[in-house]
């Protein structure tokens, strides 16, 4: 099928279809119920700015004369014009990538599902296309990389959805034509490099020159090819959509995937800054996190790494309780976790992302009930640690106390995870405690049972006016621990 059809396509199924491309129409699209039980998901970016293994905006800012980058660019690998981000990749060869073995490390981790990056900002597909040679199926691994991980990932009952960048692209190669680079070859549309227009603030939502039809309608092409070839039931977007000149594509885009999906059992597109009006789709946090548990499906997305997406020599990793207690916090106010990992250009992981998934995994089996398909209780959390809500709040190393907790619940139990193990192995949890309903709005049920998840000792508990207090006993960990409470 050639662009021309394949946009005729496109508006073909939105005219017939259920959803059409406009907000009102779009708003009508459900959430679909299995969404609101996923809990923690798998981000992968990869691609080939993991060969210099500096950070995943390499591509853009080895060509910005001066900066860290094009120094260690000019150190390592010689001028531009003879070695340009292009040159990198013959060396992205994921010789060892095995799609089972990570979709086995993934699932041990506790995760359910899995959104692998389709297209970063640098242009390059990581799945077969018919819009571009420059794809890892015809480059680099010679492997339709998404494909293949998508599939086994599918067959073991993740559910599987893509990401793509795409949008950042026409202006992500555009310092490359400030001095003599390789980004002076040909431009034209399918080009890696194509079209590396003027760079200006990325927060301007009317910046000029704006995004042409040539350039937007491959966007909506590259995206509608992802949908069409691998029926992802999440896409997620980065930034960038949200300028003036992407809303009509954007509304065609989003009618065309929520008609497509039908078929498939629903589908949800993830989003930042204001690209969708509130209700069309479900918003994403970068690095970050809401300060209140909210009445809507959110999602927090953050990596291992402080310092960057992709597979870094440099990379600061996080510790595993730090993730764990990400995965705590969003959880209790209704959100959802997608944890990146970036793989090395040999299709392995490190050493340290092997730690984290172990260790993940480990404290996922003692508290899955805790985490998977529970809901918001009555109150998110307790203690003195604020969380600063909003984006990339995720450089700053939290330090939770013994006083810390959060909340989630089913059924009859209520879940309290405490997010730090007191030194004296007592627990204090003062909104379970004894009060007048009457007079304040607090818990007044009746609590039958305590327990600790993962561990067969009881602890000994007593509920007074000042706290829930459980005496842990023997019962001790690094990470934190959660009660069940059982209440009627």
């Amino acid at each position: 099928m050639d662009k021309a059809e394949y946009l005729e396509q496109i508006d073909r199924v939105n005219r017939e279809g259920r959803y059409h491309p406009d907000w009102d129409s779009l708003a009508a699209h459900p959430i679909p119920a299995w969404y609101s039980q996923k809990r923690l998901g798998i981000f992968l970016h990869w691609g080939p700015f993991s060969v210099p293994a500096y950070h995943d905006w390499y591509a853009r800012n080895m060509y910005i004369q001066g900066s860290p980058e094009y120094e260690h660019h000019l150190a390592n690998y010689g001028p531009h014009k003879e070695f340009g981000f292009k040159d990198f990749i013959p060396l992205f060869t994921m010789e060892k990538f095995d799609p089972k073995e990570w979709v086995d490390l993934f699932i041990g981790a506790g995760a359910d599902y899995i959104v692998p990056v389709a297209e970063h900002h640098d242009g390059f597909q990581m799945y077969r296309s018919e819009l571009s040679h420059w794809n890892a199926a015809e480059m680099g691994p010679r492997r339709d990389l998404l494909g293949e991980l998508l599939e086994e990932a599918g067959k073991a009952g993740m559910t599987v959805g893509a990401s793509t960048h795409r949008a950042e692209h026409w202006w992500f190669m555009s310092h490359g034509l400030e001095f003599d680079s390789d980004v002076r070859e040909p431009l034209k549309q399918g080009d890696l490099y194509w079209p590396a227009q003027p760079e200006f603030s990325h927060q301007d939502l009317f910046s000029q020159p704006k995004p042409d039809e040539e350039y937007l309608d491959d966007w909506l092409l590259r995206c509608c090819e992802i949908i069409d070839r691998y029926q992802p039931r999440i896409l997620y977007f980065d930034w960038w959509i949200q300028h003036s000149a992407l809303k009509p594509h954007l509304l065609r885009l989003a009618a065309y995937y929520y008609n497509r999906a039908e078929s498939w059992g629903g589908c949800v597109i993830n989003y930042k800054h204001d690209a969708f009006p509130f209700g069309c789709a479900v918003p994403d946090i970068e690095r970050g996190q809401f300060s209140e548990a909210k009445p809507f499906l959110w999602q927090s997305d953050t990596s291992v790494m402080r310092n960057s997406w992709c597979y870094s020599a440099r990379g600061d990793y996080k510790a595993p309780r730090e993730i764990i207690w990400d995965l705590a916090d969003v959880v209790s106010k209704n959100g959802r976790l997608l944890l990146n990992f970036g793989p090395k250009p040999d299709g392995t992981f490190t050493r340290q992302d092997h730690e984290i998934l172990s260790a993940l995994g480990a404290w996922m089996k003692r508290n899955d009930e805790a985490i998977h398909g529970t809901g918001v209780w009555r109150i998110a959390q307790e203690g003195p640690t604020a969380i600063r809500e909003g984006q990339f709040s995720d450089s700053e190393a939290r330090q939770f106390t013994a006083e810390d907790f959060r909340f989630t619940c089913r059924g009859s139990s209520v879940y309290v995870i405490a997010m730090v193990c007191p030194e004296d192995g007592v627990l204090r949890v003062r909104s379970l405690r004894e009060a007048d309903a009457s007079r304040l709005p607090v818990f007044h049920g009746i609590v039958r049972d305590v327990s600790v998840l993962g561990y067969d000792e009881k602890p000994a508990w007593t509920r007074g006016a000042q706290a829930l207090t459980v005496h842990l006993g023997g019962i001790r960990s690094d990470l934190p621990l959660v009660l069940k409470v059982t209440v009627t």
